[in-house]
């Protein structure tokens, strides 16, 4: 085997292993370039793999030589590549643009410890990603969220304690409904592995012990991506945690728990289990759209720039579930185009409030009167992310809405009042959005409101490359739309 055939393994272990060795480090910007590095070389793997997905198809390695169902497997195919890349990319994003806002957040002589957590939580959730079995979800879950739970409590902020302490709790449920659900899987099939799995439930797929799993399944996953009304840790977590960890965590963390629960729900329970999809509909689709119009009817009344960009995201899950709700072939590919638009436009977004937070030393929208002026740049960035987040066209976020409306309108009697109310929710982003844009560009700050406070040009360059990312992938959709067609074709048709 060449090097290359190792890059579902080096995916997990580059971070994993680097970790440790962050931790040793004496100085926090020695601590922050290794982990930098690592997370660039990460985002090269992620790259390359998706080459190869796109080129050969589905990658399988098998951990020391042991083939699976007996063997630990690790498979990469499209969906396992889209998501490897919003993880990545998120933290390499992070990372190289909150180098200021963390110095401010974390002290120094934690700092190599802040980091190391950092590296364990990209393995973590890279580990969900390319897991080939049930149980080894469990574990890089419970890896990732432990260390999630130590970057969101490392700030100054105290209130991130309280914060953490919920997220906690409910991760703990969700992470305990899911173990319990795997558990009356295995007692009824004897396998962990996702393919096994899916081809033994036919034997044991109407007896009740696979149906009390699929709930238990479901539902602690939908607490662990958020979905409302089970996002309650989310705000205030997104909210309270250092600048640059919620540019992370708001880009990847709920979308890796929503592609477990498209794994489960589909790639193993759809075409298996009778009316599986039915249920799941009932289930998902009430929640979702509850979710996309209270949730950004909330977002409006925030005076909390990133309270309001953290309900806004209550929202936008709300599309993806609506999205893969339907189990049609054009709902699935809405729902992963939209995880990787919103993961786009959110990025951005929370990168441009580290460098208001830099200048204003607040994320209170009253005491960001005025700061599109200050700051033109980073404002003309903030808006361009917010249009992509609306749906705009010319953006990403156009894209992922209109596959949304066009999978809505193949269902009988309910594609007009769904289309509806994904206007109405787009009309409310519109509503918050412009909330901050008047206030930003309109509002009387106190003292000499022209004086120039753009932060360094390298924070503005970066946030810049990510705003037109969220033009270039709104003109040029086909990476995207390609790992979300080879997704959903291995959702609907099973694990190869």
């Amino acid at each position: 085997m060449n090097l290359a055939d190792h890059l579902p393994a080096l995916q997990v272990a580059l971070p994993l292993l680097t970790a440790p060795l962050v931790i040793l480090l004496r100085t926090g910007f020695l601590a922050w370039l290794a982990a930098l590095l690592a997370s660039l070389v990460s985002l090269g793997l992620a790259l390359l793999l998706t080459a190869a997905v796109l080129e050969t198809g589905t990658q399988h390695y098998a951990v020391g030589g042991w083939a699976p169902p007996f063997g630990i497997a690790l498979t990469v195919d499209g969906l396992s590549a889209l998501v490897l890349l919003l993880i990545t990319g998120a933290s390499s994003l992070a990372l190289a643009g909150g180098r200021q806002s963390l110095r401010l957040d974390i002290d120094n002589r934690r700092a190599p410890m802040f980091y190391g957590a950092w590296l364990i939580a990209m393995a973590g959730l890279c580990g969900i990603a390319v897991a080939g079995d049930a149980f080894n979800v469990f574990v890089f879950m419970e890896i990732s969220s432990l260390a999630t739970y130590i970057l969101i409590a490392a700030g100054r902020d105290r209130r991130a304690l309280s914060a953490v302490f919920k997220y906690l709790i409910i991760g703990t449920i969700g992470a305990t409904f899911y173990l319990i659900g795997v558990g009356f899987i295995y007692m009824m099939t004897g396998t962990l592995n996702f393919a096994d799995m899916a081809l033994r439930l036919n034997d044991v797929i109407e007896t009740r012990p696979i149906i009390i799993a699929a709930g238990f399944i479901t539902i602690g996953l939908a607490l662990k991506a958020a979905i409302f009304p089970l996002h309650i840790w989310l705000p205030r977590a997104y909210t309270y945690a250092p600048n640059a960890v919620t540019v992370f965590i708001a880009a990847c963390s709920t979308k890796v728990s929503i592609y477990i629960l498209l794994r489960f729900n589909y790639a193993v329970f759809h075409g298996n289990l009778l009316g599986h999809s039915d249920l799941f509909a009932v289930f998902i689709i009430p929640l979702a759209l509850s979710g996309i119009l209270l949730a950004s009817a909330i977002a409006i009344y925030q005076v909390n720039l990133k309270k309001m960009l953290a309900f806004s995201s209550v929202a936008q899950i709300g599309y993806i579930a609506l999205a893969a709700g339907l189990a049609s072939q054009a709902g699935l590919v809405a729902a992963l185009l939209h995880m990787f638009n919103h993961a786009l436009a959110k990025g951005t977004l929370f990168l441009c409030v580290v460098a208001f937070v830099l200048t204003s030393r607040s994320a209170t929208i009253a005491n960001l009167h005025g700061i599109g002026r200050r700051m033109p740049w980073t404002m003309a960035a903030f808006v361009l992310a917010a249009l992509s987040l609306v749906g705009v066209p010319g953006t990403a976020g156009f894209i992922s809405k209109w596959y949304l409306v066009t999978a809505v309108m193949e269902v009988p009697g309910w594609g007009v009042p769904l289309v509806v109310a994904i206007i109405a929710s787009s009309l409310m982003a519109v509503v918050y959005v412009w909330k901050f844009v008047e206030v930003a560009y309109y509002g009387k700050a106190p003292g000499d409101d022209t004086a120039a406070m753009e932060v360094a040009l390298p924070l503005r360059a970066l946030i810049w490359v990510a705003a037109l990312s969220n033009v270039y992938f709104g003109l040029f959709p086909q990476l995207p739309l390609a790992l979300a067609q080879s997704g959903t074709s291995t959702l609907l048709g099973g694990l190869n």
